[in-house]
């Protein structure tokens, strides 16, 4: 067990009534970004829902809600985008909100959207609230709601389920409810390919506390009372309601749970991905055959690095390519800055990944903001920095930049928007 394991959680009204500041802010910031985009399409004469329900990725996922898996299309230079790209969580919440409403598949991927996006900042909160405090959660969650890209948190798209499943699983496992963790990680993988992300925080964070009750249990029998130092990222110095004490081992049904929890973890994403090796008969390794139709694929970055170095062979490109190096380092600094301030090691996990996945990934450079939207953890060296700051400063700083999101996300969807 962590220290953060052995503190006690909330009740479910408790958690609600505690959240509840966030909440509200998140919506406030939510619905000023939409807002500005109905107020913007509709000076263009545009539908905004359009734009929400039916664009880019939004028409994939209703597809295979419609039709199931076996559509494709294929392009005049020879690459083949095929639906089973598309994990299927998403579109069999859409056919079970058209199944038992009037609502079309689109629709429900909105409602889904919307449900799914108030979930997430509700587990942003509850992640960032335990390690680091309430005021910290509030400043989280207000922070993921006014990211540049933060629109997509209203679209059709898989990042707010994702996103939601990932914080939860995240908060059981620093709460030490270790099938439920595996249960969500499971729903997770069958959500986006990024679910591997959420498949090791369990697993590391499992493996951690199996060591811990090795060497307490192997500290109790030397007959010793000095417990073993914790890793970094078990404990917080945020969290001083946990008096430190002596680290005893975990009973046989708590390491059967873990164990079960990691046993479920890892069935989502590899189901999906087998079954997809099955149905193209590529064996297990069909699903990237199917990711490199698409130009996808893992580089270690390598075309992202040629592409931002492509933007200084002229003027102004060479702009944009100042502003790439300068988001990248930014990234790097803010998880960085998280080991340094000893975040709990499922959340280091978790986030190393993502963004690893995110910024090394062959795929369309534009969707990189849209991949590093799950990346939750790396706010939290900011909403540390606003929550010790003045309230009217941190309210007029998140004012402001709400205020930005809005048109630009406005302006993006109205533009290049998401692939």
């Amino acid at each position: 067990m962590t220290d953060l394991e052995t503190r006690a959680a909330p009740t479910r009204a408790g958690a609600l009534r505690r959240a509840a500041p966030a909440l509200a802010g998140y919506v406030a910031v939510r619905a000023l970004g939409l807002l500005a985009l109905f107020l913007w399409c509709a000076a263009r004469d545009k539908s905004a829902y359009t734009l929400l329900t039916a664009r880019w990725d939004a028409l994939w996922y209703v597809r295979v809600a419609e039709l199931g898996y076996g559509y494709e299309v294929r392009l005049a230079n020879g690459d083949v985008h095929s639906n089973l790209a598309f994990f299927p969580l998403l579109p069999w919440l859409e056919r079970l909100v058209a199944a038992v409403s009037p609502l079309s598949y689109a629709d429900g991927g909105f409602l889904v959207s919307l449900v799914s996006s108030l979930a997430a900042a509700w587990g942003i909160f509850a992640v960032a609230d335990r390690v680091y405090g309430r005021r910290t959660g509030v400043c989280a969650v207000l922070l993921w709601a006014v990211l540049p890209v933060g629109i997509v948190q209203s679209m059709a798209y898989s990042e707010s389920l994702f996103t939601a499943l990932a914080a939860w699983s995240l908060y059981a496992v620093l709460t030490g409810r270790w099938v439920t963790a595996g249960t969500l990680a499971l729903f997770a993988g069958l959500t986006r390919p990024v679910g591997l992300a959420v498949v090791a925080a369990v697993w590391v964070a499992a493996l951690a506390s199996f060591a811990r009750d090795r060497r307490a249990a192997g500290a109790a029998a030397r007959g010793t009372q000095d417990a073993p130092d914790a890793p970094p990222g078990s404990e917080t110095p945020h969290a001083p309601d946990t008096p430190p004490g002596p680290e005893t081992p975990a009973d046989p049904g708590t390491r059967l749970r873990r164990l079960l929890g990691m046993v479920l973890a890892p069935l989502g994403t590899a189901g999906y991905v087998l079954w997809v090796g099955h149905h193209t008969g590529k064996g297990p390794l069909g699903y990237l055959d199917v990711q490199a139709g698409w130009r996808n694929g893992f580089d270690g970055g390598w075309a992202f690095a040629r592409f931002v170095a492509d933007k200084f062979t002229s003027f102004p490109a060479a702009l944009a390519g100042v502003g790439l190096i300068i988001g990248v380092a930014s990234v790097v600094w803010l998880y960085v800055t998280g080991v340094r301030q000893r975040q709990p090691l499922p959340l280091l996990v978790y986030t190393g990944v993502v963004t690893a996945l995110a910024l090394c990934a062959s795929s369309y450079f534009g969707s990189k903001p849209r991949l590093l939207l799950p990346a939750f953890p790396l706010l939290l060296p900011l909403a540390l920095a606003l929550a010790g700051a003045r309230i009217r400063r941190s309210a007029a700083v998140l004012g402001v930049v709400a205020v930005a999101s809005a048109v630009y996300g406005a302006f993006w969807l109205n533009g290049s928007g998401p692939p």
